[in-house]
């Protein structure tokens, strides 16, 4: 039965077509997570530096 199995899939081009999109949808993936961590980094730092200064305003009061 897999062996069969992996005979049909093998005659198959269509199987090539849906790696190429899995391929083409996991770089998508990659991408839209790297975009994700370095905008995650750049909100953290913006809110550091709000806080930093809020601790400054408030010692200096």
């Amino acid at each position: 039965m897999i062996v069969g199995t992996l005979k049909r899939l093998l005659g198959n081009k269509r199987g090539g077509t849906a790696i190429e999109y899995g391929l083409i949808a996991a770089l998508i993936v990659i991408t839209m997570v790297v975009a994700f961590i370095e905008v995650a980094n750049t909100t953290t730092g913006m809110w550091g530096n709000v806080n930093n200064k809020m601790e400054a305003a408030r010692a200096s009061v």
